[in-house]
């Protein structure tokens, strides 16, 4: 039997918080647009309640941990240890839900991702004003979820709400504090991570993402490009990103790259700059194909070696 190429490792949903908080597992995507629409973020939530599993992550482990750079604009604690290859959205939607941090959408506008909860029902909605104003929902799960939730607080606040509009029989009752003791326990859990060795390349690591992603939907493959740049070339990735973000808005009397008829994404960018750096085309569009092309380029850039073609 061959040497398999990664290990499994399991987690809970608490642990991944904490590591992705702490900047161990490298989590770019709360810098970039993210593109779930809310009901599926609504879903994923209601499948970890009803105990369903909700697929494998795919991480590598980061070479450069000892001496690597942080992910993201915002400051961590530690080097990301493990680098995300598969599962952004997933790990996006649980952080920003979790924590109440805010994503950025594809028209580069700031959103919080608030998901209401009915326990009477065991009910997940996208918040919006009618769950607002109905006294059966809890109007954010992230006042449940979060680190420090005083849940005897939260079931009482709850039941005081309700029984203010309606009777509550005890059964009813019963049911509301087990439905939210429940959400509150979803820190617990549990995911399997797939983590990829340190030692293997690029090339590689592209290979096992276009294998696992060659049935079904493929993932979009600027995740697997903008996350090496993240890591290689973190300046000219938010560079890109901050480009693409001016060109959607018109200024007055600045320059600027806004066009009316183009908005360019980073990814589009960054083959375009890798193609005219390299005065070619690549004949394939595949992670494998840009993963090459962009080692090569971030090795020019920090000043050693030249390209070869695909």
């Amino acid at each position: 039997m061959s040497e398999t190429l990664f290990k499994q490792v399991n987690y809970t949903l608490g642990s991944l918080i904490e590591f992705i908080g702490l900047g161990q597992i490298g989590l770019p995507d709360l810098q970039r647009p993210f593109v779930w629409k809310d009901s599926k973020v609504r879903d994923l939530f209601d499948s970890m309640y009803r105990g369903y599993p909700v697929g494998y992550l795919l991480f590598w482990q980061n070479a450069l941990v000892d001496g690597g750079r942080t992910i993201g604009a915002d400051a961590k604690q530690k080097t990301p240890s493990l680098l995300i290859v598969d599962g952004q959205q997933r790990l996006t939607s649980l952080f920003a839900v979790v924590t109440g941090h805010k994503v950025l959408r594809e028209d580069f506008d700031e959103e919080l991702i608030t998901i209401a909860f009915n326990p009477l029902e065991a009910k997940f909605e996208v918040a919006d004003a009618a769950t607002a104003r109905d006294k059966m929902f809890l109007p954010n799960i992230t006042a449940v979820l979060s680190k420090g939730a005083d849940i005897f607080e939260i079931v009482s606040d709850y039941l005081e709400g309700l029984k203010s509009v309606r009777e509550l029989s005890p059964e009813e009752t019963k049911a509301a504090q087990r439905a939210i003791n429940r959400l509150a326990q979803l820190g617990a859990f549990p995911f399997t991570a797939l983590e990829l060795a340190a030692n293997i390349g690029e090339e590689q690591v592209a290979e096992v993402f276009v294998r696992i992603n060659s049935q079904g939907k493929p993932l979009n493959q600027s995740d697997f490009i903008l996350t090496l740049m993240s890591v290689f070339w973190d300046e000219g990735r938010s560079q890109l990103e901050a480009f693409s973000r001016k060109s959607k808005t018109p200024t007055v009397g600045d320059a600027s790259p806004y066009n009316a008829f183009i908005e360019p994404s980073p990814d589009q960018m960054l083959r375009a700059a890798i193609g005219l750096g390299f005065k070619r085309g690549c004949s394939t569009s595949t992670p494998f194909c840009e993963a090459r092309i962009f080692r090569q380029a971030s090795s020019m850039w920090q000043g050693g070696g030249s390209s070869s073609t695909c």
